[in-house]
């Protein structure tokens, strides 16, 4: 099978004019843009070399700040093959464990996008969930929200529809890449991610909030002056919006691709380090008990908020 010739995806689809974002700064416009053609190249690589030895040489050739979105593009692809071509499966979890295993997270997420694109996984969300990290199995859903957001906006973000069939969680882990989506679909531009967030009920804002602000961090593309109008737009839902910046800190410090606008996101939206963010999620996770009534995963995200908010207020953070 051609995978690339039968699944490959145009790099005009990543273009902001054919996704019909707002984008008015043409830096903001080459930054968005570069991800989209990152998560392509990835993607691509992965479809021609079905996870083999070549591709995470390919994956580490990229320029490391941006690497991270090429690995999310080639866990689509990989989840992709895997329920396409079932009787040669296991490439996702194959790469997973061995050359992917720093980037579990936007591998997580890469998954997500290989569920928004084959219905049958759509129909049973719990199946792939079930196949995935028990803790991290969510980014897998936020991966799903981030691909309606971005591809089909004035659906989901317009329209605000979320998909039939999912858990109440996962109806609130998909409203957390949907909200990452809303860095794209409004350029980087605070008060319209404001104001499109306050459109939405009140009880989906708080998790929009908090993909705004992994978005905002491990995205980046805006000037400090920018990130403190975030901070001031956020508003009450300034500590999901640090618990997401957070999160994009963990990211980055696991896979060894640190990057000086995450740091600078962390320190005026965290009032901390890229270091001492990424450390706060560590803390958050010892004596994380089982998923209960409330998922381990939304427990980790609760304590990081928590913490963070103390330690701010303690001036422990500076």
């Amino acid at each position: 099978m051609n995978a690339n010739w039968m699944l490959g995806i145009r790099t005009d689809e990543t273009r902001i004019a054919r996704r019909g974002f707002h984008v008015r700064d043409p830096a903001v416009r080459w930054r968005l843009e570069s991800i989209g053609e990152t998560f392509l190249d990835g993607y691509h690589a992965a479809l021609a070399d079905a996870g083999g030895a070549a591709l995470a040489g390919y994956l580490r050739s990229i320029d490391s700040e941006l690497q991270g979105f090429a690995f999310e593009g080639a866990g689509m692809a990989l989840a992709l093959l895997d329920h396409l071509l079932p009787f040669r499966g296991g490439r996702f979890q194959r790469f997973l464990r061995s050359e992917g295993a720093s980037h579990i997270y936007m591998l997580h997420v890469g998954a997500g996008w290989a569920m928004a694109r084959l219905p049958w996984l759509r129909w049973r969300t719990g199946a792939l969930l079930g196949s995935l990290d028990p803790l991290l199995r969510w980014l897998a859903m936020d991966g799903y929200g981030f691909h309606q957001g971005y591809f089909y906006w004035p659906r989901s973000v317009r329209l605000q529809e979320i998909p039939r069939g999912l858990s109440p969680y996962a109806r609130r882990a998909f409203d957390q890449g949907l909200g990452r989506s809303l860095w794209f679909v409004e350029g980087a531009d605070a008060p319209r991610i404001a104001h499109t967030i306050g459109a939405f009920p009140q009880n989906r804002r708080a998790d929009l909030w908090s993909g705004v602000g992994l978005a905002s961090a491990y995205a980046g593309g805006v000037p400090q002056s920018d990130l403190e109008v975030l901070r001031e737009a956020a508003g009450s839902y300034a500590p999901q919006v640090a618990q997401g910046v957070a999160f994009a800190a963990k990211t980055r410090q696991r896979a060894g691709n640190p990057a000086p606008h995450t740091d600078l996101a962390c320190r005026v939206l965290c009032g901390a380090s890229a270091k001492q963010a990424a450390a706060v999620t560590d803390s958050a996770l010892r004596d994380l008990p089982p998923d209960a009534a409330e998922p381990a995963y939304e427990v980790w995200r609760q304590r990081i908020q928590e913490q963070l908010i103390l330690q701010i207020s303690r001036g422990v953070l500076k």
